[in-house]
C-alpha cells in the first residue's frame, strides 16, 4: 500500500495568497484555515513572517544585489581564469604527445 504524504507542502504563491487574504480580513482566521485546509497556527506563521519581510521589499538595496552582483563578478573572473589555465595545460600535453595538429 503506497505510503500518504505526511505534508502537504506550499509554493511561496501559495503561501502569499493565503497571507493577502488574512491581511484583507474579510474572513475568520479559522474560516481561511478550513477553506485552505492549513492548521491556524501555521497561518499566524506566514503571516508573522511576511510582515517581518516587508520592510526589507522597501531597501534601496533589496536582498544585498550589489553583494551578489560583485560575487558574481569574482567568480566569472576566477573561472575564466581556470579556463585559461586547462586550456595552456591541455596544449601544452598535445604538443608533448604530438597530438597538435597544429604544431608552431
Amino acid at each position: 500500500m503506497p505510503r500518504k504524504p505526511l505534508r502537504k507542502l506550499y509554493s511561496p504563491a501559495q503561501k502569499a495568497q493565503i497571507v493577502v487574504e488574512l491581511l484583507k480580513e474579510e474572513r475568520t482566521l479559522a474560516q481561511i484555515s478550513a477553506e485552505h485546509r492549513v492548521h491556524v497556527n501555521l497561518l499566524r506563521r506566514w503571516k508573522a513572517q511576511a510582515l517581518a519581510g516587508l520592510p526589507s521589499l522597501f531597501e534601496a538595496d533589496p536582498l544585498g544585489l550589489q553583494e551578489q552582483t560583485a560575487a558574481h563578478a569574482r567568480e566569472k573572473e576566477e573561472l575564466y581564469a581556470e579556463i585559461g589555465r586547462l586550456s595552456t595545460q591541455l596544449n601544452w600535453l598535445k604538443k608533448k604527445a604530438g597530438l597538435d595538429p597544429n604544431p608552431r
